[in-house]
């Protein structure tokens, strides 16, 4: 174990959006062959970690989660796969709601592998933990490489991008959304024609004109431009499944047409949605990453995002 470290704490798991999700035919296994992009955000879930000497691992958190949740279960694969002897205990304070397409529970998995590799002085390289991260879920693996990405395959075929910085306003409804039920639904598209990550890079190009470099977010007119290529295959589908999602679209419309355009889509399979805003801060009513402060229906949960330019834990494991 790394010599000193006892302990982890206020270690963040940032959650991710989609900007499009393709599915492009059903596989002989039965998962279904996938593109996306990938692209993290400040709304994260937190962790603290504690070592403990006597080789159990132990989670305390909010009312509701699991006994073997992603982060145990991480925690325990780890511990397995590298013959490790010490224990840890985790405390878990959940801020991304389940079941909304933010990958929450995948981030938390993957926060888990990144620190507590620290804490134990495992030394696994990125490769390494992005391959038990798979085991653990289809969206582990990104929150490990830790990069913009370009996903195929189930979405563990990563390639790296760099995207824009840019401000999002993204809302959940209350009420999530299971993934098998979306992906099973017969309103599903099951045949979207192949892109390419050049493609999409050509796109990202002619559209930001150079403005890629500068550090200031892209505006939210240009944001709705970019997000144009591709759609979410699953958007209609978790529509039909739930009816409270086209409310919520409908108020995202209705908070962003000014600036952009009116563009709403959702994340992953659901059910958050989110669409263009002009800063985080100011029109949003606090800084990146808090709670909107603008009038919002009961139940809902309403943030203003901003996008990160790597996941805040990418340096914690070697390539």
């Amino acid at each position: 174990m790394s010599r000193g470290l006892r302990a982890l704490y206020g270690v963040p798991a940032p959650a991710k959006l989609n900007w499009f999700l393709h599915v492009l035919g059903r596989r002989a296994d039965g998962m279904h062959e996938l593109q996306t992009v990938f692209q993290f955000i400040d709304w994260c879930d937190e962790l603290d970690f504690e070592l403990r000497d006597d080789g159990r691992i132990s989670r305390e958190g909010g009312p509701g989660l699991p006994e073997e949740d992603l982060c145990v279960r991480a925690a325990r694969m780890l511990q397995a796969h590298a013959g490790c002897a010490a224990g840890v205990h985790m405390r878990l304070r959940k801020r991304i709601p389940t079941q909304a397409g933010l990958g929450g529970g995948s981030s938390d998995a993957a926060s888990v592998l990144l620190a507590l590799n620290l804490l134990w002085g495992l030394g696994l390289r990125r490769g390494e933990l992005q391959q038990l991260g798979a085991r653990l879920g289809a969206d582990v693996p990104v929150f490990v490489f830790g990069r913009d990405a370009f996903a195929q395959g189930v979405g563990e075929r990563l390639q790296a991008l760099r995207l824009p910085q840019w401000n999002m306003l993204v809302a959940w409804p209350g009420a999530g959304l299971s993934t098998p039920q979306v992906f099973a639904s017969p309103l599903l598209t099951r045949d979207t024609p192949a892109c390419t990550i050049e493609g999409f890079c050509e796109h990202l190009k002619t559209r930001l004109a150079g403005k890629l470099a500068e550090t200031a977010a892209i505006d939210a007119r240009t944001m709705r431009d970019l997000l144009g290529f591709g759609a979410n295959d699953l958007q209609a589908a978790a529509l039909e499944l739930l009816p409270s999602l086209r409310g919520l679209q409908d108020w995202l419309q209705r908070q962003g047409g000014g600036s952009g355009g009116g563009f709403v889509r959702m994340s992953g399979s659901g059910s958050a949605m989110f669409t263009p805003w002009p800063t985080a801060g100011d029109e949003a009513g606090g800084k990146s990453g808090t709670v909107f402060a603008g009038e919002v229906p009961a139940g809902w949960s309403v943030r203003a995002c901003r996008s990160l330019s790597e996941h805040p834990l990418r340096h914690w494991a070697p390539d």
